[in-house]
Formats: C-alpha cells, structure tokens, sequence
C-alpha cells in the first residue's frame, strides 16, 4: 500500500524571532531598535504576516495527507521522503536552502512578504496553497525543471545547489589549487586565488550575475531551466608558481570542472550554507557539473 502524501512545511526563524532569541523580551527588543532609530512595528508587521501564511498554509493541507514542519536550521537533519509535498513558506533563498536536500520532490514557494521578496522562486500566495498542493500530485500539474550544480569529491562526497557552488580558503583567504577540465590531459593550471564559483541559470540572478557583469562576461547568462553552468575564478594571482590563463568559462551538459586541492584546506558549500560544507584536504580533488536531479518547481 503506497503511502499518503506528505506535506513538510519548510520555514525559517522571523527577524523578530531572532530579535526575541537576543534580547529576551519584546521590551528589550525594542529598546534596542529604538536607541538606534529603529521601529520594532514594521518587523512585528513582517512576523505576523509569516505566521499567518503558516497558519493558512497548514489549514490546506488535505485531511487525508500526513503533514510536518522543519525550520531551516534543521534542514541538514530532516529526512525527506519521495512521496513529500514541500512547500517552502518565506523568501526565494529558503527555497535554494531547500534544495539541496530533494531529490526530485515537488517544491511550492509562497511567499510571505509580496513586493518585499522578488519572487523568482516563491511565486504564490498562501490562498492558493490548497490548489498548488493538489496540483503537485495531479497528473496535469506543472512544473519547471530548474537546473542544479553538483560537486562530487574523490572520496564520493556530493553537494548539490540551486544557485551556485562556491570552492575556497575558509575565512576567504587565498586558496591555492589545480584548476583544469575533463578533456585535458595534464594536471591542470595551477593558481591562487580568493575561490572559484559554479552558478547555474537561477543564480544567474544573483552573485553569479554579479561576477559576469564585473568580467563583462561575452557569455550569455543562463536561463534557470538551462541545462548550462557558467564559472569564474574570484581574484586569481600572478605569479612565478601560478597562472591566470582559466579564469572563466561555460560547462554543458556531460562536460566537469576538475579542482585539485594545493593548500592545507578547501571547503566547498553550496547557496550560502556554509554550516553544511564539504572539506577537502590537500591532493584531493572533486568535480563540479551540471546535477542529474533537478528542483522541481510547482507553477
């Protein structure tokens, strides 16, 4: 007997929750905020308006499916199942931290705070939650298949994103590696640098677009449902020992960029999570390309 569906309701801590968890009291908080300019009213606005959109979601939630929560911090510990329904309640980056963790599930983005948040990814309201949660079960749903960057260790540790994979020193020092490609033959150029970054078409909004305009990049961005990833290599450093030759390029699919570690460490994380990092160590290497598994995007 297959199981009912689940609804797992992706959502993160408000401004005010954060602002609470600091200072202890609504008081406090708004003492603080008041002895620097700031109105603690416009953020309790924004918390009630999350909560709300919470609630209603919750309250969509068919009777027959299973249902449960997982805030943000806990993503990396939360075991999704195939048969999930996720419905990703806040900003457009909660649904790039969401990512990583799916393989294949249908995602929902509502968005909390129209006009506030862009929108690229939370596209929906939650009044129309109950309709988008039968939709992403029912034969004539649809869906964008939103192209993901995947970094898969020597010691087969893999990272997936939905916007970008970033490669570097911790603390953003210099990083020193081999940087080279599948269809070369040597050990690939050796360089310095402050990291490299893997984006993909939805990042391509973000800081992979910052990157390409900063090169004045000839390559057209991608789009997100493009099955290529743009690269460039942040600040590479001339020297006697190491070149600046590839410090850009496009990745189709099938084709990898190949990374060797030449420093004591390399951490490697996707979309901004930092917490959830691969750690690489000298001599080692991973390889970054296009992900077989995609975000599927309830529209």
């Amino acid at each position: 007997m297959s199981l009912a569906p689940r609804a797992v309701l992706v959502h993160r801590r408000t401004e005010y929750e954060e602002l609470l968890a600091r200072h202890g009291t609504h008081g406090q908080a708004a003492f603080f905020l008041s002895s620097r300019g700031r109105s603690i009213d416009e953020v309790v606005r924004r918390h009630d308006r999350t909560r709300e959109a919470l609630r209603e979601v919750a309250a969509a939630v068919p009777l027959t499916w299973r249902s449960s929560r997982v805030e943000r911090a806990d993503l990396d510990r939360f075991l999704f199942a195939p048969e999930d329904v996720v419905v990703v309640v806040g900003q457009d980056g909660l649904v790039a931290n969401t990512a990583k963790y799916l393989r294949g599930q249908p995602v929902v983005g509502i968005d909390t705070d129209p006009g506030r948040n862009p929108g690229v990814l939370v596209r929906h309201r939650h009044a129309d939650a109950a309709a988008l949660l039968r939709a992403a079960i029912g034969a004539g749903g649809r869906a964008e298949e939103l192209t993901m960057v995947e970094a898969v260790a020597d010691d087969t540790q893999r990272l997936l994103a939905l916007n970008e994979i970033y490669l570097g020193s911790p603390g953003h020092q210099t990083a020193r590696y081999r940087l080279g490609s599948d269809d070369e033959t040597g050990p690939g150029e050796a360089q310095a640098s402050s990291g490299v970054l893997v984006g993909t078409g939805t990042g391509a909004t973000g800081w992979l677009r910052s990157l390409w305009l900063e090169r004045g990049s000839a390559a057209g961005l991608p789009a997100p449902c493009d099955r290529r990833l743009l690269w460039f290599v942040r600040e590479a450093w001339p020297s006697p020992t190491t070149g600046t030759t590839k410090v850009a390029g496009e990745l189709g699919q099938g084709q990898e960029l190949q990374l060797t570690v030449e420093s004591d460490r390399i951490v490697v994380f996707g979309d901004g999570m930092e917490s959830d990092a691969l750690v690489l160590t000298w001599g080692q290497s991973v390889r970054l390309g296009i992900a077989g598994t995609s975000l599927r995007l309830v529209t």
